[in-house]
């Protein structure tokens, strides 16, 4: 498929799916009109593993982009994720509560987390390309492997 960038990284394969944005956090979003639905990178869900809970956040919420929205349980760690842009919060996947390995097995379908109403879409502008997430990945990688 044309809309992904595969990015090996030793014996791993990320995907990068090119009709969304992502942030330096691991976090993605799909920006539709004044919309954008959130979810974690296919990189993020390997890197925490199995993960066991989700915490949702509120509908009728504001988020700040940047800034922490819940935690992502898995049997490795407990890892924050936060929100790529700036709005309210106006559906969230309550699938996750009873079945947050979703997010493991489809992190860019099934498994996105929530929607939001964008406040400020000119803050898309900071966000980084699929080829720039892409080559984060890369470098972050090539960091931590020995």
């Amino acid at each position: 498929m044309s809309s992904d960038i595969i990015v090996e990284v030793g014996k791993k394969k990320y995907i990068v799916k090119k009709d969304r944005l992502y942030t330096e956090t691991d976090e993605w979003i799909k920006i539709e009109g004044n919309k954008g639905i959130v979810g974690i990178t296919d990189y993020a869900q390997k890197e925490l593993k199995d993960i066991v809970s989700v915490e949702l956040p509120e509908v009728g919420s504001t988020v700040s982009k940047g800034k922490r929205v819940g935690t992502l349980d898995s049997v490795k760690a407990t890892a924050d994720y936060y929100a790529p842009l700036s709005g309210k919060v106006i559906r969230v996947n309550e699938r996750l509560t009873e079945a947050p390995e979703l997010l493991n097995k489809d992190p860019y379908g099934e498994g996105w987390i929530f929607e939001v109403e964008l406040t400020n879409p000119g803050e898309a502008s900071s966000l980084l390309t699929p080829e720039a997430y892409a080559e984060k990945i890369k470098t972050h990688s090539a960091k931590h492997s020995h």
